[in-house]
């Protein structure tokens, strides 16, 4: 569903998929390739939420901001299932794990992965090309090319099932 808040309406690439029981509200940009799967929410009701190009939102995922802290995240970004972003800044190219939990002012740089049910706390800043873990996250190691290439297999991965899912009107 897309909805309007006061005089801000979601602005949605024409390439990009946005799953029939999905929520996006308000000042929310979504640009193209870019996809949001089922039963994500994104509300554009407090700040701005500028999301990049073949950006991938994973189910159950949710994503808000605070009074003057918006989301952005970056092109070719993945977001695993059930992930939430409150108000920070995820660069090109990072990886953000299955239920990770990323919270204001936090900045995830590019190429980073933040692994699954991670949590990154208010004002941390994750280096780029780095893995971190934990509650709270902490880096671990430098990214392997072999770590690349896998995060790369993913996010195509969902661009070109994001395509088939856009033509199909039953979804």
């Amino acid at each position: 569903m897309i909805h309007s808040f006061e005089n801000s309406s979601p602005h949605i690439h024409d390439t990009a998929f946005i799953a029939k029981n999905a929520t996006v509200i308000g000042d929310v940009h979504i640009d193209e390739q870019s996809s949001v799967w089922f039963q994500t929410v994104i509300r554009g009701d407090v700040a701005p939420t500028r999301i990049g190009k073949r950006v991938n939102i994973q189910d159950l995922s949710m994503i808000h901001q605070s009074p003057n802290l918006p989301v952005t995240i970056e092109d070719d970004v993945t977001v695993g299932h059930q992930v939430t972003i409150h108000a920070a800044t995820i660069r090109h190219h990072a990886l953000i794990g299955m239920g990770a939990i990323i919270l204001d002012g936090a900045e995830i740089g590019e190429h980073a992965f933040i692994g699954a049910g991670s949590l990154v706390p208010p004002g941390k800043k994750i280096p780029p090309r780095t893995l971190a873990l934990g509650r709270p996250a902490k880096v671990v190691r430098e990214l392997t090319d072999k770590d690349y290439a896998e995060m790369e297999r993913i996010r195509q991965t969902y661009v070109t099932r994001a395509t088939y899912y856009r033509t199909e009107t039953d979804l």
